[in-house]
Formats: structure tokens, C-alpha cells, sequence
């Protein structure tokens, strides 16, 4: 229903309030607003699209701030958003069953008793020894909560609507669970806001995934990297955080190879940390111990928010940075991603999801509002935290010939 001239004479004198009009043009059914007004905002934009919004939710209108050929654009969409209620028993159940889930893979990781043929063969003793896996799950949940809730807490604060988390349960190596996430249920109101609430979550998680790395590392042993016939082991991939942590607190850059094939030494830590090749059989590294590989998770976790498409934290972060313009990444990160695909076939399933969702971002209701210094220091500090998490080889397996 589009209003007529009489209603829209009655809105007008509300927008009026917050933009000097120098044009007013009426919807239509082909156009997506019932009236469009141009000009330019007397006071911030910020201010002014709450004062605006305010008055305009009794009459169950939406206000829209765009930039148009220089000039300031309020359009007027029917209808405000009004989020169906969660039931927080379901976020409370997905918890607890990723609790039990974690807890069992971390016995499982904890194991050290005699070699078994599969996993199924340590269900038994997995089950018996559950307390074992009690640390890995208090080191890896404490990251994800703080994660999650940095998202929620800092969405309630700007009084978004938000869900709790949603926490994965995945009873399976490599860490019992696929993660977690809240749902906006609402378009952020302007880039601020949308920055403040994609950012706080990786902050937060990382805030606590460093110190539980390093103490974890503090726990794990150097030990020379031995394959014998039919033998399989599994290393994690470094990221540039992971490896400054192993240097922090072993001195050396790991895992060390035996030697370095006739490369110089830098050209051979290039060639390592992208692709993971060649594994450094007979060299040293680190042989984590439960709370460390909760602490390599997190940052994994985190780097995986920070890819720069669609609703992923990182894409929140492209978003207010450059705008619609952050779509142009999106071909550079499929390639990339699809690359990285033959050292780990992980990203391949990455590539599918970024292909089919990575170009809807969450556009602001107020694209006039712009970044404030502090908050573009803090996107820039997003990106860099982006490039030392980032794991470009996660997890290598190899399996050495028979004999």
C-alpha cells in the first residue's frame, strides 16, 4: 500500500526534522520505498536516523539512509522489524551436547594406552577415562563462549537483536565440535554497529586462545618426527601467530626440518608455511599436549571467521571498510581458497559455501553514518589479526609406505 499525497504530506514534516529536502519522489510498486527524499542531513547521521526511526516505528515504517549522486537519501520502507522470540532451551542442549562431545574427544586425545586398530576399538576405554578429557574441554569451550558472547554481548549493548549461541556438537576428532554461532535477527543499523559486533567475537576468542596456547605449549614435549612402515601421523598447520607462540616458548622455529633440501632458509619457510611440503620426516616438533591443541583450535576458529566474505566476521569487517566494493574480493578468495584446496581438501568445502553464500552481506539500515577514527583502527587491526591467524595448510596427514 503506497501512501497518497495527503500521507505523504504528513510524513514529510518528520524527515524534514533531520534533512533540508531538495527533493521528494513517491513509490511505486516497481520501487522498493514509499517515498524517497534528498537533500542534506542538518546534524549527524547517526543521531539523526535514531531520531528519525523513533518516530517513524508508530506508523510501522522503516527508515533507510543512503548516499545518491551527493546527496543524502532517507527512504521510507513499510513495515519494522519485529524478531520472533528464541527459546534459549535449544542453545542451552546444543550446549551441553557439545560439552559431552568435547569432553569425549578430548579423552580421546588424551589416550596413551596401547595402540588400537580403530577408533571404534577406544570407545570403551574413551568412555571409561571421560574425566581425561575434562581440560581440553574447558581450554576449547572457554574460546568459543568468550568468542560467542563477545558477538552477543557487544549486540545487546547496541540493543541489536541477537540470539544466543548456537554451539555444534560433533563427537569426532579432530575437536568435537563444528563450532558455534548467534544469529542477527535484524539488519545492524548502521557500519559502527555492524563492525563493533562482527569484531568482538574474534577479539574476544583470541584474548583468551593465546594464554591457553602458550600454557598449553608449556605442557608439550619437543620429540623427533619418526614414521615407520604403514604408520600414519597427523600434524596441525602453522599460522604466523602459532609459530611466533612455538618460538616464544621453544626457541626455535617448528617443526624444525632435518634439513632444508638445498633451499635457502626463508625461501624454505615460504614454501612450508603455504603449502606444508615437504613434511619434515626426521626433524623436530612439537608434540601438543591436550590444552595446547585446544589453543591451536581456537586460533583456527578464528582465522576461519576472518575470511573476508559474505556473513563471516571478516566479511562484517570488508563490509565497513569498503562497502559494496568488498564484493569484488569474493572471485580472489574463491581462487585462493580453491588453490589452497590441494594441500588441504578442507577448503574446497569452503569454497563451496563462500560460492554459494559469500556475497550477501549484511547491508547497514543507515549506509550514511561512516567509521569513526577509532573504529577504523580497530577494522584495520581486524585485517592484520586476519593475516597471523590465518592457517593456509590446517591439518597434514601422511601415512608412511610399507617396508
Amino acid at each position: 500500500m503506497y501512501p497518497t499525497q495527503t500521507e505523504t504530506d504528513s510524513l514529510t514534516p518528520m524527515v524534514a526534522r533531520v534533512l533540508k529536502i531538495e527533493d521528494v519522489t513517491s513509490g511505486d510498486p516497481k520501487k522498493d520505498y514509499l517515498v524517497r527524499y534528498r537533500g542534506q542531513l542538518y546534524n549527524d547521521a547517526a543521531e539523526s536516523y535514531d531520531q528519525l526511526a523513533a518516530s517513524l516505528r508508530p506508523l510501522d515504517i522503516t527508515p533507510l539512509f543512503r548516499n545518491e549522486e551527493g546527496k543524502h537519501a532517507i527512504l521510507l520502507t513499510p513495515g519494522t522489524f519485529q524478531a520472533r522470540p528464541s527459546n534459549p532451551w535449544i542453545n542451552l542442549v546444543f550446549f551441553l551436547l557439545t560439552l559431552v562431545s568435547v569432553i569425549l574427544v578430548g579423552a580421546y586425545i588424551s589416550y596413551d594406552g596401547p595402540p588400537a586398530n580403530s577408533l571404534l576399538s577406544l570407545i570403551p576405554s574413551i568412555l571409561h577415562n571421560w574425566p581425561s578429557g575434562i581440560p581440553y574441554a574447558i581450554a576449547l569451550l572457554a574460546i568459543l563462549v568468550t568468542h560467542e558472547f563477545g558477538h552477543y554481548l557487544v549486540g545487546r549493548y547496541h540493543h541489536a537483536q541477537v540470539t544466543l549461541p548456537y554451539f555444534i556438537p560433533m563427537p569426532f576428532p579432530p575437536f568435537g565440535t563444528m563450532g558455534a554461532f548467534i544469529q542477527l535477527k535484524e539488519p545492524p543499523k548502521n557500519k559502527r554497529t555492524l563492525l563493533d559486533i562482527g569484531i568482538a567475537g574474534p577479539l574476544a576468542g583470541i584474548f583468551v586462545a593465546i594464554p591457553v596456547l602458550l600454557y598449553g605449549l608449556s605442557l608439550s614435549k619437543l620429540e623427533p618426527i619418526q614414521m615407520g612402515p604403514g604408520q600414519a601421523f597427523t600434524l596441525e598447520g602453522n599460522s604466523i601467530l602459532y609459530l611466533l607462540a612455538k618460538f616464544a616458548i621453544f626457541h626455535q622455529l617448528l617443526p624444525a626440518p632435518s634439513s632444508y633440501g638445498g633451499l635457502p632458509p626463508l625461501l624454505y619457510w615460504i614454501k612450508y608455511f603455504f603449502t606444508s611440503q615437504p613434511l619434515p620426516i626426521g626433524g623436530m616438533d612439537v608434540i601438543v599436549s591436550p590444552i595446547a591443541w585446544a589453543g591451536w583450535a581456537g586460533i583456527l576458529v578464528t582465522s576461519l571467521n576472518l575470511i573476508p566474505a559474505g556473513q563471516l566476521d571478516g566479511g562484517h569487517i570488508s563490509y565497513v571498510l569498503f562497502g559494496k566494493r568488498a564484493r569484488m574480493f569474493w572471485p580472489f578468495i574463491l581462487a585462493i581458497l580453491v588453490f589452497l584446496g590441494f594441500y588441504w581438501a578442507g577448503w574446497w568445502l569452503w569454497a563451496v559455501l563462500i560460492f554459494l553464500l559469500g556475497r550477501l552481506y549484511a547491508e547497514p539500515l543507515d549506509q550514511i553514518t561512516q567509521l569513526d577514527p577509532r573504529r577504523k583502527a580497530l577494522a584495520v587491526l581486524g585485517v592484520i589479526l586476519f593475516f597471523l591467524v590465518f592457517t593456509p595448510v590446517p591439518l597434514i596427514t601422511a601415512v608412511a609406505g610399507g617396508g
